[in-house]
């Protein structure tokens, strides 16, 4: 046995190895920049795929921030600060017709419904949307999915948005629930856990779900520029393969094992009520099951937003949304 050719052969084995290794995602994470419009349990998968380790897994270090708005998440990715922002597919549809050159672009969609409950100062068991009239309500920003989302629900339910009622956009995303708890308004739209949190203290109520009211629609998604899509593809694909792993896990749990899997995210907020949370988001199938975005849905979010006043020019599909990654994923 020539001894000196076994030596020569291992050390190019541990030298392919130690190269393999070194190329390897898991050896040496790759940071993404990722800004959410806000922290909520709307967003079990994604937190679902932080704390599995499925982004890990996928040789991804994921930087989460909270942007406090669509507005604010959309300029921070434009400039650059953010790799990659986690909001409505308004924000995108709004820069694209403004004819930016390096505009954004939709790549994975992770809720299909409104997250957000109606909570009024009194319990009301019997609710009904037309006992509205003449209210002042907190909705959110003009402009955003979760005020339009809000309009079209009162619109499904036969009332004038802009006659019946009062809907105050001066408070910001972040403050309603201040806002609301300092004495402003009859009813505001909250998420979870902020909606359930205040019903267990005793200091709302939540009379209604906006997301079962208004329908089906590509409520929250991934959306980066598109030069940041073309150079960065092979992280793209990996960051949507996790997406994907957290929604399946979503789905196919029960609302206890995903609360006490998220619980990290939440510190401050009870598992009951996280659990409870959860299985409200579950029973209205606000979770998407895949990240692929179909045309049909995107368009019935074009009609709510025309319907709000807020777009006068439909934007193509096929420039906004690219499913390239959503459907490697989901294959």
């Amino acid at each position: 046995m020539n001894f000196k050719r076994m030596a020569a052969g291992l050390t190019a084995i541990f030298v392919i190895c130690g190269l393999t290794a070194c190329q390897n995602p898991a050896a040496s994470p790759e940071k993404i920049r990722l800004c959410e419009v806000t922290h909520s349990i709307f967003y079990a998968p994604q937190y679902v795929a932080l704390e599995k380790g499925f982004f890990a897994e996928e040789g991804l270090d994921v930087e989460l921030s909270n942007g406090g708005g669509a507005d604010k998440v959309m300029s921070a990715v434009l400039s650059d600060h953010i790799d990659i922002g986690f909001a409505g597919p308004e924000a995108s549809i709004y820069v694209y017709n403004e004819g930016k050159e390096d505009f954004t672009q939709v790549f994975a969609q992770v809720t299909q419904r409104d997250g957000s409950f109606l909570v009024g100062r009194t319990p009301e068991p019997d609710f009904q949307w037309s006992s509205l009239a003449g209210k002042h309500i907190l909705p959110g920003r003009k402009g955003g999915v979760p005020y339009m989302a809000f309009e079209h629900a009162l619109r499904n339910h036969g009332m004038n948005p802009a006659k019946d009622l009062l809907l105050d956009t001066s408070i910001q995303f972040d403050n309603m629930t201040g806002a609301f708890l300092g004495g402003t308004g009859d009813y505001v739209t909250l998420f979870e856990p902020t909606a359930s949190s205040l019903e267990a203290e005793g200091k709302g109520y939540i009379v209604a779900s906006v997301g079962d009211a208004a329908g089906e629609m590509p409520y929250t998604a991934y959306f980066a520029k598109k030069s940041y899509l073309e150079k960065h593809a092979d992280q793209i694909q990996r960051f949507t393969n996790a997406i994907y792993r957290g929604q399946q896990w979503v789905a196919s749990h029960s609302a206890s094992e995903v609360a006490k899997a998220i619980q990290n995210q939440f510190p401050d907020t009870d598992l009951a009520i996280l659990t409870n949370a959860i299985a409200r988001y579950q029973a209205i199938g606000s979770y998407s099951t895949t990240p692929v975005m179909s045309k049909e849905s995107f368009d019935r979010l074009q009609t709510v937003m025309q319907e709000a006043g807020e777009l006068q020019q439909s934007a193509p599909f096929s420039e906004i949304v690219n499913n390239t990654f959503a459907e490697k994923a989901a294959a």
